[in-house]
């Protein structure tokens, strides 16, 4: 038996709701002292209001060691573990103390040992579900503990995460973009097409006027590291931006063929990180 834990910045596609094999474990999401669990009661829209009319940036709290432990007990041999970036988060930090508290847990109770892995995503939303399906594919094949971790580490350092933020909002209030850079970027419709780092941090990868050159400029960015597309999965999360997604699909179909392609509404920390508009991109 094996089991899947990815922090709730991973957004679990339909198939995997209810799937005893993957568990959602959820950071805290905070707005102005209001605290929001970032589990099946998030509510997007009630999100996306309160953090407008906050002068002040959200911010998140990563899952305690014993909401993973809690996940980790029962009749289960391989345990996997996926965090948003631990570059981004305290997440992945949490999640390595909870397997160590837990493996002693075991052998003080003279219990077997399980096999416990934690992966460090180096990435973020979507990013995440989609280690956590490889993880279940890997493991419905037949691989070993030590092979599954061997090639889902492949699967990760092949892995490229792009974002479009519609609105600067976000990085304004959070004091990463002074306010006049915000007031200009707003007033020029400027869209920042940003990414995923090998290490897990954010970079700039560029920026286009107007919603529909950018996604123009992330669709060739990823198609120009991706290779070869026919075997591969690409996922897309959107913070109510389902029309843009829409456009960006098609835009996509017409230049590559892609094995599927997944799309899913952000959660809660996943829209904080891309706010009202926000469309996140994995391959």
């Amino acid at each position: 038996m094996y089991r899947i834990l990815i922090d709730s910045c991973g957004e679990l596609f339909p198939e995997m709701t209810g799937d005893d094999h993957f568990v959602s474990i959820p950071l805290t999401l905070t707005v102005d002292g209001h605290d929001i669990i970032d589990d099946e009661t998030f509510d997007q829209a009630d999100f996306l209001k309160r953090v407008a009319a906050s002068p002040t940036s959200p911010h998140s709290a990563c899952p305690s060691p014993e909401k993973y432990i809690e996940s980790m007990r029962g009749d289960y041999d391989n345990i996997y573990i996926i965090t948003l970036s631990s570059q981004l988060s305290g997440s992945y930090n949490s999640a390595c103390l909870a397997r160590d508290i837990y493996l002693e847990e075991l052998e003080d109770d003279d219990m077997p040992p399980k096999n416990i892995h934690v992966f460090d995503s180096k990435s973020a939303s979507i990013g995440e579900t989609l280690i956590g399906r490889k993880i279940a594919e890997y493991e419905e094949a037949g691989l070993s503990f030590d092979e599954v971790v061997k090639e889902t580490d492949k699967y990760i350092q092949s892995q490229h995460t792009f974002f479009i933020l519609k609105t600067l909002e976000t990085l304004r209030k959070a004091g990463r973009l002074s306010g006049l850079k915000a007031m200009i970027a707003n007033t020029l419709n400027i869209k920042p097409i940003m990414g995923s780092t090998p290490e897990g941090t954010i970079q700039q990868l560029g920026q286009a006027r107007g919603m529909m050159k950018a996604l123009d400029r992330m669709v060739d960015g990823m198609l120009s590291v991706t290779g070869d597309t026919a075997g591969r999965v690409l996922a897309i999360s959107h913070c109510n931006a389902l029309g843009d997604v829409t456009v960006l699909k098609e835009k996509i179909e017409k230049k590559a063929s892609f094995k599927d392609i997944v799309i899913v509404n952000t959660r809660g920390v996943s829209s904080m990180y891309a706010n009202d508009g926000g469309i996140i991109m994995v391959v």
